[in-house]
Parts: structure tokens; C-alpha cells; sequence
């Protein structure tokens, strides 16, 4: 039933300059990307190895914790979806497993999990264009629009798929970037599920107050699997 979210692709895909391809379908790894890494690694010969796999910690922690649905504790938050009803934005929170927070390497800028993308501190805002070459000049045509930053989220970052068949997911509370992950929305019902690209450019503010044009062009890999992620990008911009 739920085979089209976690299949595994075997190849590999070319890419052009200005342009980042990432398998991140694994439910098990958020992948890293420091852009300067990525500029560097194209004039080298290619962007493969810009992403940084880190695991996400699933294994308890030896001391008890039991927050409600709204406590922002790094761990592991089991819902109840009805996948077999009205769907996922029925749900209900069953049980929490408190583990050690998300490892992350000392630079990077966004990071993905299949649909999911968070950010370094940073905050997006999404534009009206679906053209990386329509965009202005420069991004302080930006300097007035609005950018939302990193919230807490305990739904969405699926992790733990042993009891799926009952409807139950174990999701990892982490904060992510609700405007930049709305790229890739994933619908059940049906089942399986239906995935929706979003093609406009969002514009990406980091920490350190450089900007990033970033689009998503595709979330397949060419043997059909989901949440293998073409993004195009321009940074800085």
C-alpha cells in the first residue's frame, strides 16, 4: 500500500550547471547542503557530493519523558493517521520516545527529507515566478516581501514505518520551513498517495544574510522514484 513512498532508486542522474540532484527518499536521513559546497563541487566536475547524509536518532534515551502533542522535545512523536478514512489531516497524537537531537554538519544551508526542507536559521518566501531566468536582477527586489522562518513540526518528518499498516507513523519532531517544504505536497487519500510539484522560485535569507533563488523542477528519479529532488539554484542571489 505505502510502496510508493519508500522504494529505493539504483540510478543515477545527470545535471547542468545551476542545478542539484538529491535521492532523498530515505524516511532514515535528513541531507545537508551548503551552497558555497555545492558552486565548488560543479566547477570541480559535478554536485554529487554536496549533500551530507546525517541518520536521524530514532534509538530511546534512558530517562522518561511525556510532553504533549505541542511540547517541542527532540524525539520521536507516534500519530495515528486515517489513511483509510478521510486521511492525514485526521489524526491523533498515541505515544512520545525522547532521543538525542538531530546531528547536522558545522555549515550548511537547507537540508531535505523527501518533502520536508529546513533551514539553517534562515526563512523563505515564496515568489509568483516559475522561471529561475525571469527572476530580478537582484534579490533586494526582495528586501519588502515577507519571510517566514523554521516552526515546529511533529507531523510530517516520517521516520519510523514499523507499525504503518496499523496507521501508525512515528514522525521526528524537528522544526522545518512550512513555505520552502510546500514544494512537495503529498496527499492520501488516495492510497497510494499522490505527490503535487510546486514549480515557483522561493527565495531563500540565510543567517548570515546572503540570499538563495532555489526551484524545485522534478521529485522523481528517471525510474519513477519519489522525493529524488532536481532543484535549481542560484546562489548568492
Amino acid at each position: 500500500m505505502f510502496e510508493e513512498l519508500y522504494d529505493t532508486p539504483t540510478e543515477s542522474i545527470n545535471i547542468r550547471e545551476g542545478q542539484l540532484y538529491v535521492d532523498a527518499s530515505s524516511w532514515l536521513h535528513w541531507y545537508y547542503l551548503d551552497f558555497n559546497t555545492a558552486n565548488r563541487n560543479f566547477a570541480e566536475g559535478g554536485t554529487s557530493s554536496a549533500f551530507v547524509r546525517y541518520e536521524i536518532p530514532t534509538e530511546a534515551l534512558n530517562h522518561s519523558a511525556n510532553p504533549t502533542s505541542t511540547t517541542s522535545c527532540a524525539g520521536i512523536y507516534t500519530y495515528w493517521y486515517d489513511v483509510f478514512g478521510t486521511g492525514l489531516s485526521n489524526h491523533e497524537f498515541r505515544s512520545f520516545t525522547p532521543t538525542t537531537s538531530q546531528p547536522e554538519p558545522a555549515s550548511w544551508h537547507i537540508a531535505v527529507h523527501r518533502n520536508n526542507v529546513r533551514t539553517n536559521g534562515g526563512a523563505v518566501h515564496e515568489t509568483s515566478y516559475t522561471s529561475m531566468n525571469d527572476l530580478p536582477e537582484s534579490s533586494e527586489a526582495f528586501a519588502e516581501a515577507t519571510f517566514t522562518e523554521d516552526v515546529w513540526n511533529e507531523l510530517d518528518v516520517w521516520t519510523v514505518q514499523a507499525q504503518m499498516l496499523q496507521g501508525l507513523i512515528g514522525n521526528q519532531g524537528i522544526k522545518v520551513n512550512p513555505i520552502l517544504s510546500s514544494w512537495l505536497k503529498v496527499s492520501i487519500p488516495p492510497v497510494p498517495p499522490t505527490f503535487t510539484l510546486n514549480n515557483h522560485v522561493f527565495i531563500i535569507r540565510m543567517n548570515d544574510g546572503t540570499y538563495a533563488a532555489v526551484q524545485l523542477q522534478n521529485y522523481q528519479s528517471p525510474a519513477g522514484t519519489k522525493c529524488c529532488l532536481t532543484i535549481n539554484y542560484k546562489y548568492p542571489y
